[in-house]
């Protein structure tokens, strides 16, 4: 799955979720994302590479979606996030 493909999921599945996005993530590589905002980003090359690199390049193999409003963890294995819930969260 790629970092961009994450920024389309939400949980508004699950019961009693309203807004459920932007879903937090947990990957083994977060040094190679930029933390902060550059002032200039629009102008700085290089922050513009690594906000590409991590959008565009990085597959995530292994981790976790977390959802920010029950704190529900949906895994990634594969490069494939399980959004199936259980049947007491539909």
């Amino acid at each position: 799955m790629k970092l961009l493909t994450h920024n389309m999921l939400t949980s508004t599945i699950i019961k009693g979720v309203l807004k459920g996005y932007p879903l937090g993530i947990t990957v083994g590589h977060p040094d190679c994302i930029p933390q902060t905002l550059v002032e200039d980003f629009e102008s700085n090359d290089e922050f513009l590479k690594k906000v590409h690199h991590a959008l565009m390049e990085i597959e995530i193999e292994e981790g976790e979606l977390i959802c920010p409003e029950t704190g529900r963890k949906f895994t990634i294995k594969n490069g494939i996030p399980n959004m199936l819930l259980n049947e007491d969260e539909v």
